[in-house]
């Protein structure tokens, strides 16, 4: 098994390709990193800049340098003796250039007598194939040759079929343009979430698989691939299925699903995998920092702002509003293969039983008991439907192979993503450290023996899982949400801020504003155009006062013009500096504390690219930015010579402890096994999360560090450890074997300890 000691994450694009990668070997093999995980790396749609908009999985992608700059890579890897890990994509592929992608072009000129109309999820006894690509019905095409064009949209005709006006040969094509509203509510292919331009492909068919995974195998085979992290496997037919075929292709490689776990929920047992991406572990990690005792604070605060503060409740509107509308045409498809039940009955049990869905998706048999809650929770709030929802129980457990079975159990997924993380994470704003992917806002902080017990059992389940802070996918970035998560220990200064802050520029709208504040403290300094942007996509995402489809032009306009006022405001961006300075030193100590467990403790850490220095970065696309590879070189060169750092602006103390903890790691593979949790003695004790792996490593780290300050400091606060000689690789020091916790933080909020002898 090639499992690295860990990863450094990089998301490609054409600005930084394979070449640039190479650049950047020697600097992670010096940094400490095992092995460099790339986004996705075949032939995606021309200018993409993530990669997951696939159109030709059989090459690589030639705008980040082709085959032969991807095996210039692989080859820079093995010599430097770093993994190459790659993200993948089997879901779905891109259609937004048809012509790009030449299985979707042969399926529309040739319709289903194209080898690969099978290839996409298409329902072809509706007819034909639907494109809402129009802004109307009728607007007007052209035809230029052998194609029909649109604006900038063009589409094959099929031979013999190109005499006559526009409309009279679209009229014989095997597709209809429609209107883009219609989408939702008449599309006969499946897609990616309600992204039409992204067409789901039929993986679980073996001849697919093959075509689709053919390369990416081949890379593995030559040696030129150690491991793969793979993309949304909730939205496949067959998930357990696709994990087989795909380790029996792969049966070396590390192999990672993206799979987000609701708190309590494990990894299908029959998935030959060895762990998820690692958003469980960030959930728990971040929620040991939080101090519980400001829910109450948070919770008044919300609810006299006029933010709804009952999340379950929030939750459910939000999916229902994906049932009744973006998924619509999938809760119809879905609802026809529901045999004897009325066709409005069978919708609105279909989309019940998605809304109340526990977790994102069974697998039945696997997830049993999670179907039957749903069902049984679909029952309870709507009681009339009982008839439907038993003839729905009834035909899905009976035949879990069936396609109603199938379909119901991979759009769940959907509803629940599209629901929760993109809807309702915008609405349920009270405290948003806690709204992030695989999160539990409705639940404040964590305690430490529920997070021992959580790291115990990843050591002794998964040792091989990723773990993560910040992904492409994260709403912020770890060292933003570290800040954020500061908050909860001056609640009540942050409430009295806002109310100030608010009272003098407010957003008309309460769950934004709250979100706004809270952001713009997290994020401090941020650019007037960055909080624009991402104020723009957070309301939108929202859909409270508008939306991608739906826009209130006059609301959007406000909340752009909001940045520029507040910091274009003197007297008030003085005081939101302030109060950014207020908690400042506490969010560095949280980032050092979170990072150092991360990197250290059970699975396989992954650093997001940059963050090795502070990184306040927002959602997507704003975590997407240039890195200064040049500024972190040069840090690292003097790290590695040997001198400390203070923790301040620079970022330096955070890749100081980034770089100890990923070469130790590497270097002493032997010290990073098992988990065994540490208690400190004293009056402090409860600011200090510790344990120990492998018998000679031992972490230690401060939590809650303004309770700790407010309190008086550590105090007779010490940490007993396995009678030795103990040193802080950190600073060179020698600890002992009973350091005082003020001793043993002098200089960082965080330890590194390695006992001599071991």
């Amino acid at each position: 098994m090639s499992t690295p000691s860990s990863t450094y994450r990089v998301q490609l694009r054409p600005e930084f390709g394979f070449a640039e990668a190479s650049g950047i070997v020697d600097y992670l093999r010096e940094l400490g990193v095992g092995a460099l995980y790339g986004s996705p790396m075949l032939d995606a749609t021309p200018g993409s800049t993530h990669g997951y908009d696939v159109t030709d999985p059989t090459r690589a992608r030639g705008e980040l340098g082709g085959e032969d700059a991807r095996k210039a890579l692989s080859a820079r890897l093995k010599d430097a003796g770093l993994g190459f890990v790659v993200d993948i994509v089997p879901n779905h592929m891109s259609v937004e250039v048809p012509k790009a992608n030449q299985w979707w072009w042969d399926v529309l000129r040739n319709g289903q007598d194209s080898p690969y109309a099978a290839f996409f999820d298409i329902d072809w006894h509706r007819g034909r194939l639907l494109l809402p690509v129009l802004g109307n019905d009728n607007d007007e095409l052209t035809i230029e040759g052998d194609e029909l064009v649109y604006y900038d949209h063009r589409f094959p005709i099929a031979p013999g079929t190109g005499d006559g006006t526009p409309r009279e040969v679209h009229a014989r094509q095997h597709y209809e343009l429609v209107g883009w509203r219609r989408g939702n509510r008449e599309l006969n292919y499946r897609r990616f979430f309600d992204i039409t331009n992204l067409a789901a492909v039929t993986v679980e068919r073996p001849e697919v698989f093959a075509e689709t995974h053919g390369e990416l195998l081949r890379w593995v085979s030559d040696g030129d691939v150690t491991g793969l992290r793979v993309d949304h496997p909730d939205g496949l037919a067959d998930p357990g299925g696709y994990f087989r075929r795909l380790r029996e292709g792969a049966p070396g490689a590390w192999l990672v699903a993206e799979k987000i776990l609701h708190p309590g929920e494990a990894l299908p047992q029959s998935w030959p995998v060895d762990g998820t991406t690692g958003y469980d572990a960030l959930r728990e990690i971040t929620g040991v920092f939080v101090d519980p005792a400001a829910a109450s604070v948070f919770t008044r605060l919300a609810a006299e702002q006029g933010v709804r503060t009952d999340y379950h409740s929030v939750e459910e509107r939000a999916r229902r509003l994906v049932t009744d509308g973006m998924l619509v045409a999938e809760v119809h498809r879905i609802a026809a293969l529901l045999q004897g039940v009325d066709a409005d009955a069978a919708r609105a049990a279909v989309a019940e039983v998605m809304i109340a869905f526990p977790v994102y998706r069974s697998y039945l048999p696997e997830g049993a008991g999670h179907w039957a809650t749903a069902v049984a929770r679909a029952r309870k709030r709507r009681p009339e439907l009982a008839p439907a929802l038993d003839a729905l129980d009834s035909q899905v457990r009976g035949a879990p192979d069936c396609e109603l079975a199938t379909r119901i159990q991979q759009t769940s997924g959907m509803v629940v993503a599209k629901g929760t993380e993109d809807t309702t994470f915008y609405r349920f704003t009270r405290f948003a450290a806690l709204n992030e992917v695989g999160g539990n806002p409705d639940r404040f902080g964590l305690s430490t023996g529920e997070f021992h017990t959580l790291a115990a059992g990843r050591a002794a389940a998964a040792p091989a899982t990723m773990t993560t802070l910040t992904t492409h996918d994260t709403k912020r970035s770890e060292d933003t949400r570290a800040r954020m998560v500061a908050l909860s220990e001056v609640a009540d200064e942050f409430a009295v801020a806002v109310r100030r802050w608010t009272a003098a520029r407010g957003i008309d709208e309460p769950a934004l504003n709250l979100l706004a504040w809270q952001t713009l403290v997290g994020a401090w300094p941020i650019s007037p155009e960055r909080l624009r942007d991402y104020l723009d996509k957070a309301a939108k995402e929202a859909k409270l006062r508008t939306s991608w489809t739906d826009h209130d032009e006059d609301f959007e306009r406000a909340v752009a013009e909001w940045p520029s006022a507040v910091l274009g405001d003197a007297a008030l961006a003085a005081d939101v500096e302030s109060f950014v300075k207020r908690v400042r030193g506490a969010g560095w100590a949280n980032s050092l504390g979170q990072k150092l467990v991360q990197l250290a403790g059970p699975g396989v850490p992954d650093v997001y690219q940059g963050t090795e220095l502070w990184d306040y970065s927002l959602v997507d696309p704003d975590n997407r930015r240039e890195v200064d590879y040049a500024v972190r070189r040069s840090l690292l060169e003097r790290v590695q010579a040997g001198e400390s750092f203070e923790i301040d602006e620079t970022g330096a103390a955070k890749l100081l402890v980034v770089h100890h903890a990923l070469t130790l790691r590497r270097d002493r593979p032997e010290l990073f096994t098992g988990y065994r949790p540490l208690q400190a003695e004293g009056v402090a004790a409860e600011h200090l999360l510790a344990f120990e792996r492998g018998g000679g490593l031992t972490v230690a780290v401060t939590r809650l560090p303004v309770g700790l300050h407010r309190a008086g400091g550590w105090r007779d606060t010490v940490l007993p450890l396995r009678a030795g000689e103990w040193t802080d690789v950190l600073t060179g020091r020698g600890v002992g074997d009973a350091p005082q916790a003020s001793a043993l933080f002098e200089q960082y909020p965080v330890a590194l300890l390695v006992r001599e002898d071991s």
